[in-house]
């Protein structure tokens, strides 16, 4: 059973875990800065993506379908990010099972690794605020 039961319970989340990686630690997206990223993140189940633009400063994120041309694409299911997230899978094991899927220059990806990781501390803050509870 998929741990978020549809697109908004995903987006409220990801809106929030975004929003206080950007409060708590707005470094965490030099990397993607400094490599001037598009890089867009595709759910599934539940169905959702997200749009992070590092081409100018500060890195926007967008909630939904957005015309910017990414350079990174990367599709995945709700579950994988969640559990890349909870610290339960890395994104080098993701990539290497086949649970995530990158089109565009695959190393530039690792810009992702400080958001990532800030934001793994935070997730847990975010799911017990949204009153869902991991499943371990």
């Amino acid at each position: 059973m998929a741990f978020y039961t549809d697109s908004e319970q995903l987006y409220g989340s990801m809106r929030l875990l975004f929003a206080l990686v950007e409060q708590d630690e707005p470094g965490a997206a030099d990397a993607i800065l400094a490599s001037r990223l598009v890089i867009r993140l595709r759910c599934t189940a539940p169905e959702a993506e997200f749009t992070i633009n590092g081409r100018r400063r500060p890195v926007q994120v967008v909630f939904g379908p957005d015309s910017a041309r990414p350079t990174l694409d990367i599709d995945l299911a709700a579950d994988t990010l969640h559990d890349i997230l909870l610290g339960q899978l890395s994104l080098r094991t993701a990539l290497g099972n086949g649970l995530l899927s990158v089109r565009g220059p695959a190393l530039k990806a690792m810009a992702l690794a400080e958001l990532f990781r800030r934001g793994q501390v935070i997730y847990p803050d975010v799911l017990r605020e949204r009153g869902l509870v991991a499943q371990e």
